[in-house]
Formats: structure tokens, C-alpha cells, sequence
């Protein structure tokens, strides 16, 4: 009987070990294991500058209902400048642990709105905001009021700001901004040059990758997890929930209202009033000029929370997930990743220390497969410059350019945790030209036009 019972007991064990080291609110984080470090622009200067705060996400450690995630804030994609006057750079959150829950919950009460500050973190550790900036319209006064706005006023909280329209200049070329220090998203963490319709031209002169590119013939990968434990997902998924259908643009079930004056909320209600639409104040420049409409015949809408329950790649027999949702240009679309309420029970926390038993997550390092990587080269032919783009890299990749003779011109990294690295090819003569990405074992090559 003892024998019986022992056998139960580790056998129930290995079972709980195996399940949690494939849960991937585990395996997902973007560990660094290279020690690579930030890195950051300054306006008027195009070299960045390195850090030495690590990146990415430094341990990850799980008990049996929670995840642990130890992180710095950092990403490994070079941060700033902040052209609007922001005098904040990326800083250090110095070894932030972020508690998770490895069995999220649906929530059947109340629901829970989002909040200003973190709502989630994406798994290189990076912060996600909602929409806001903490700014509202003041109505006694005409004025905007809270946040960055000067002299310091306290708005009505009625019409409230939408950062990802308001904020767009002090954006970097990934589509971030620190707040007194804490570098975060609003919305899709993908490079500005990038997008169909470039929104901002950061990335001329202050290139970075973010942290994916958006592949509209590929579900888009997990890019993070929100406050209620769920995933968080890049702009694309599968058509059906049941995984069936191809792949397609998830879409937001929010709609800009029809309305030319902000006297009453989208529900009907009379409200403070905000700013006539205008030029200056147009519509979506406020969350509250936005009203949500089912689409319950097409499932790539998504819900009032920005997500749907569907299969995804990390999660076959499915899960709620939510997605960063983008126009067809891949402009970012409200509410852009969360909110603005949570679907599941908010339940993650920032803490400073792990107070029971943990298990440290430390996989075998897997050699990518180079025969089968998705290698892209743009603008190809090429004028000025090109860019590399792969899936998010595990380890740092060694990329070099040849000419057609063999000698080696170039040398760049795409490092871990990154997507692409960028060639300036002013000086080079035309003619056809080899990139080849490698790690020191394997290796792909392709061709590129210089004109």
C-alpha cells in the first residue's frame, strides 16, 4: 500500500513537473541568456549608446500556481529618442518581479477596467500600458489637464486622452516611451517602419526592430501576458476559433461614434461636456469617442476586452487570448492590446520577493534551424540601406555582407530578443551583393540588388 501510494505521489509529481515546463506562461519568456544589455538613441546622434542594465528577462521561476518573472524593464531593441520633450530614458526597473498565474480565471463578477500604468508585460519584460496618458479634458477651464500637460491641472476624467494619437511624436521607432523611467507599449510592440502606412518617421534616422514584424501569412506569435494571466498575441490569428480557416487580421470591435459635439458617452449617458470635434481635439483623440458593436458573424472581431477564446499555436485545445489589433495598414487600432476591461480575474502582481518554493526554468539551449528560418531582405533592390529580418531571435546571429567576389564588406548582429538589423550601404558600388546569418554552426545566405 505505501509502495502504491509513493508510486501515486510521483508519479502525480512528474506529471505537474511536465505540465508546468510546457505551460507556456513559463516557456514564453524571452530569456537572456547571452547578457546582452540595453541600448539607447539620443536626439541627434544616430550610433546608439550601450547600457549596462541587462535586457530582457533574467530569471523565470514557477511554483505550483504561480509564475515568477524577474526582469529589469529593458528591452534588447535600442530605445529613444523621445522627440516631444520627454526627458525620461529607458531606466532600469532594477530586477522587478512580476507574479503571474499559471491557471488564469474568467471573470464572472464585476468587471475589472484597466488602470493607468502596467497592465500586463510582454516577455521581454517590457511594460504594457493601456490607451491612456493621464491626461483629460477640464471643461471648466477649456484646457487639457493631468499627466505631462503644464502647469499642473486635474482634469474632469471624463474625455480622456488617447495616448497612441496624442503621444505619437514622443514615440521611438518601436513604438515606445518611458514614464519616469519605465519604458512601455500602448500598443503593438512592432517597428514604425515597418507598417504599411509609416505614421512616423523615428526610424530614418533612429532605427530599431521592436519586438516582432508583423507576418500577415503567419499566426502571430505570443508576445505577452496580461494582468489576468492570459496571453497576449500579435495582430494576426487564425480565421475560426476553432483554429480552421487560414490566418487573418484580428480586427477591434470598437467603431469611431458618429458624433460632432462630447455632451453623452457611447451607453447614451450625459456627460461633462469634452471639446467640440475639431482639427485639434478630432475624433479618437478621446477614448470616449469610441463605441463597441458585436460582430457575431465573423470571428476574427474580437470582444469588448480586445480578445476571443481560440486555439492558438502554444495552446491547441484553446485558451482566451487577447490580440494587438491594426488596421490594414497595420496602424495600431483602439484599444490596441487590453481593455478597456479584463476579461479574466486581475490577479498578477508586481512584488519584491518570492515567499515559497520555486522552481527555476532553465531549458536546454535549441539550435535554431537554419534550413527552415524566414530570412527577409528590404528594400530589395536597395538604394541607401537594407534591413535583415528574421523571426524573433533566441541568441545573438552574426549577419555579414559580401560582395561578389567574396570579401566581406559588413558586419552586424541581430541580437537576442531582436528581429532585424539594418545595413548602410551609401558607399557601396551596384551590383549583387550576399547576406548570410549565421551562429557560428549554421548558417542561411541570400541575395541583395544594390542600385
Amino acid at each position: 500500500m505505501k509502495k502504491s501510494l509513493l508510486t501515486l505521489f510521483f508519479t502525480m509529481s512528474s506529471c505537474m513537473l511536465l505540465f508546468s515546463q510546457t505551460n507556456p506562461a513559463i516557456t514564453s519568456w524571452l530569456r537572456n541568456t547571452t547578457g546582452i544589455t540595453g541600448r539607447h538613441f539620443v536626439s541627434g546622434n544616430s550610433t546608439p549608446i550601450v547600457d549596462t542594465p541587462l535586457a530582457n528577462v533574467q530569471t523565470v521561476q514557477y511554483s505550483t500556481n504561480w509564475v515568477y518573472v524577474t526582469t529589469n524593464g529593458i528591452p534588447a531593441y535600442i530605445t529613444g529618442p523621445f522627440l516631444d520633450g520627454n526627458p525620461s530614458l529607458a531606466t532600469t526597473q532594477s530586477g522587478a518581479i512580476f507574479k503571474f498565474p499559471l491557471t488564469p480565471t474568467p471573470n464572472t463578477g464585476t468587471l475589472t477596467a484597466t488602470t493607468g500604468g502596467d497592465i500586463g508585460n510582454f516577455i521581454n519584460g517590457v511594460a504594457l500600458f493601456d490607451y491612456r496618458d493621464g491626461v483629460s479634458w477640464k471643461n471648466s477651464t477649456s484646457t487639457l489637464c493631468g499627466g505631462p500637460i503644464n502647469p499642473p491641472c486635474t482634469g474632469d476624467g471624463v474625455w480622456n486622452r488617447d495616448a497612441v494619437l496624442a503621444e505619437r511624436s514622443g514615440f521611438d521607432c518601436s513604438k515606445a516611451h518611458p514614464a519616469m523611467g519605465n519604458y512601455h507599449h500602448h500598443q503593438n510592440p512592432s517597428a514604425f517602419n515597418t507598417d504599411l502606412n509609416v505614421l512616423s518617421s523615428i526610424c530614418s534616422l533612429y532605427p530599431s526592430d521592436g519586438l516582432y514584424t508583423i507576418t500577415p501569412s503567419q499566426h502571430s506569435p505570443l508576445i505577452g501576458f496580461a494582468y489576468d494571466g492570459y496571453p497576449i498575441y500579435g495582430a494576426f490569428g487564425y480565421a475560426n476559433a476553432d483554429g480552421s480557416g487560414g490566418v487573418v487580421r484580428m480586427k477591434s470591435g470598437f467603431q469611431l461614434r458618429n458624433i460632432t459635439t462630447r455632451t453623452t458617452l457611447y451607453t447614451g449617458a450625459t456627460v461633462t461636456a469634452g471639446p467640440v470635434v475639431s482639427t485639434t481635439y478630432p475624433l479618437g483623440y478621446f477614448k470616449e469617442d469610441y463605441e463597441y458593436v458585436a460582430h457575431t458573424s465573423d470571428a476574427s472581431y474580437l470582444d469588448i476586452h480586445n480578445g476571443r477564446f481560440c486555439v492558438t499555436p502554444e495552446y491547441p485545445a484553446g485558451t482566451y487570448a487577447y490580440f494587438c489589433t491594426v488596421d490594414a495598414n497595420y496602424n495600431s487600432v483602439y484599444p490596441y492590446v487590453v481593455g478597456p476591461t479584463f476579461y479574466g480575474v486581475k490577479n498578477a502582481v508586481k512584488v519584491t520577493s518570492i515567499t515559497e518554493s520555486t522552481t527555476t526554468y532553465s531549458p536546454a539551449m535549441t539550435i535554431a534551424d537554419f534550413d527552415t528560418l524566414n530570412l527577409s531582405v528590404f528594400p530589395n533592390p536597395a538604394k541607401d540601406f537594407f534591413a535583415i529580418q528574421i523571426p524573433m531571435a533566441a541568441e545573438d546571429y552574426k549577419v555579414e555582407l559580401f560582395d561578389a567576389l567574396g570579401k566581406l564588406i559588413q558586419t552586424q548582429t541581430v541580437y537576442q530578443g531582436s528581429t532585424m538589423c539594418y545595413f548602410d550601404i551609401q558607399t557601396l558600388y551596384a551590383g549583387v551583393y550576399l547576406v548570410k546569418i549565421g551562429d557560428g554552426s549554421h548558417s542561411k545566405t541570400a541575395k541583395v540588388i544594390v542600385e
